[in-house]
């Protein structure tokens, strides 16, 4: 799931840096004023204390193997991260179906599992760099830290001649990503969680 603001106005270079080991707290904090307002996320945790009391744990088992691997970002003072998972790996799929098993509400939950199951299915069959969760902080939004963030992952996509993955969790950023060269091929669409849009940035030509 990727959340950005809906204002790409780059005013600034942001610096991007690989998110130490022992600032994971302070990721988790900007991802999470980052997706306060995501439609999927919000479906998922509705009320404001679930919402802050489980999402943490939602960034550890969906994206958070990233800061261990040195494949997460920040950039500027924490103003903007990105988990990217490298080919070979995914996300914690017990600790995420432990976690949704707690937290969702009973009316959601075989729809929350349904959901993850179908970005599952829509990941590509050869290996490729996986971004689950990219986020600004409210106040940084518009300000060039979400595109700084993805064209610093994309310089390695492209060197490694990958493809990468993500899921556009609204229709307002698919313009973002496809100016980065993603291309929406799919939609997941299921119960009352709003649509989310699997994206593909195809391979750098060799």
């Amino acid at each position: 799931m990727a959340a950005l603001a809906m204002s790409f106005v780059d005013t600034v270079e942001p610096g991007v840096r690989p998110a130490p080991r022992g600032a994971a707290q302070r990721v988790v904090e900007t991802l999470t004023r980052g997706f306060a307002a995501d439609p999927p996320t919000r479906w998922l945790f509705p009320d404001p204390q679930q919402y802050h009391r489980y999402f943490p744990r939602f960034v550890a088992a969906f994206g958070g193997g990233a800061i261990a691997r040195g494949t997460a970002f920040v950039s500027g003072d924490y103003a903007g991260a990105a988990l990217w998972l490298p080919p070979g790996t995914a996300p914690d799929e017990a600790a995420l179906d432990a976690l949704l098993e707690e937290s969702v509400a009973d009316r959601e939950k075989a729809d929350a599992f349904a959901v993850f199951a179908a970005m599952a299915r829509h990941h590509p069959d050869r290996p490729h760099w996986y971004l689950p969760l990219i986020g600004v902080e409210p106040a940084s939004q518009g300000l060039g830290h979400g595109s700084a963030l993805m064209a610093h992952a994309l310089r390695r996509c492209d060197r490694d001649r990958l493809p990468a993955y993500l899921e556009a969790t609204s229709r307002r950023s698919i313009p973002f990503y496809e100016r980065h060269g993603f291309e929406v091929v799919g939609k997941v669409r299921i119960g009352r969680c709003p649509p989310i849009f699997p994206m593909l940035r195809a391979a750098a030509d060799g």
